[in-house]
């Protein structure tokens, strides 16, 4: 199982009534909530750790990932609330207002671990659950416990207007990134991280931190996958484009499930995989990131469109 460790929370999406009057609709989301249910529609064994709240947001949350085929036993459950994002539109840009002190998931704590079972060989951690104590030094202690004896990714999904520390948030990720075995990261997101210069060489300082293979995403141009001694590249799928929420969760979904299908999720495997693998990763990661940018909102492909 590749057991999926970050937030799930409720977009507030503005809508009008049949009135005519301004409201909002409720729609689950969050980057690491998306690719557990991107997985799952692939028909990968995907389960989902997280805070979730009892309240009614947090069953929307839950039944979800079950109708996706995700596995929530493992999640940590409390009476606190949802974490709400409210989406404000300007000319099509969106902008964010959080609702997150005291939620079940921004109070994750490293009380709250589970023991993994067996069938847990991966893990994968991301987006802005790694920004705001307690919640992300509970996932970062999550994967120091586990990273020797199992495969770890991180995509860390940087918005940087989230981070209000910046310093504290650079020295929680650089840890979480060499102890991962695979690393995603968009073209801006490597370049905040690591400074300006050609993605290849950039790229490649990062590996020799520590992971083994490196995932990078470059917008409408397509996806790369750098190893120490690799460097392959696939072109985007051409599609017209609804809007991108969720494209880089959807990649991740397809880079893990293409892995897993080849029976490369495990540490010996990813020191040495060859072309094929890494291009099979590559080309299901685009095709399915293709089918989620071409309808609005997140919503990820099952196995059968593709």
């Amino acid at each position: 199982m590749i057991l999926c460790c970050g937030e799930a929370l409720i977009d507030m999406l503005p809508r009008q009534t049949t009135a005519d009057e301004a409201a909002f609709a409720p729609y689950p989301g969050g980057a690491v909530f998306n690719t557990a249910i991107a997985l799952g529609r692939l028909g990968a064994a995907s389960g989902f750790f997280s805070g979730l709240s009892n309240d009614l947001f947090g069953e929307m949350l839950t039944d979800s990932l079950t109708a996706s085929g995700v596995d929530t036993s493992l999640a940590a459950r409390s009476d606190r609330p949802t974490t709400l994002a409210f989406v404000k539109l300007v000319n099509g840009q969106a902008s964010y207002a959080f609702y997150d002190e005291n939620t079940a998931g921004r109070l994750l704590s490293v009380a709250d671990l589970p023991v993994l079972p067996d069938a847990v060989t991966t893990l994968f951690f991301g987006g802005i659950s790694l920004v705001n104590d307690p919640a992300a030094g509970a996932y970062a202690a999550l994967q120091a416990r586990e990273s020797a004896a199992r495969v770890t990714m991180i995509d860390p999904n940087i918005r940087p207007s989230f981070i209000k520390d910046e310093a504290a948030y650079r020295a929680r990720i650089n840890g979480m990134l060499a102890q991962a075995d695979i690393v995603k990261l968009s073209d801006e997101d490597l370049h905040w991280l690591e400074g300006p210069g050609d993605l290849v060489e950039v790229g490649r300082k990062l590996l020799a931190r520590g992971p083994k293979v490196l995932f990078l995403t470059e917008g409408a141009a397509g996806a790369r996958a750098l190893t120490a001694t690799q460097n392959r590249f696939v072109a985007a799928t051409k599609v017209t484009v609804a809007d991108t929420v969720g494209a880089g969760d959807t990649f991740n979904a397809g880079a893990l499930a293409a892995l897993e299908t080849a029976g490369a999720l495990t540490k010996a495997a990813l020191a040495n995989l060859p072309d094929a693998t890494l291009d099979a990763a590559l080309s299901l990661g685009t095709r399915a990131a293709a089918v989620t940018v071409s309808r609005p909102g997140a919503n990820p492909p099952w196995a059968k469109e593709l």
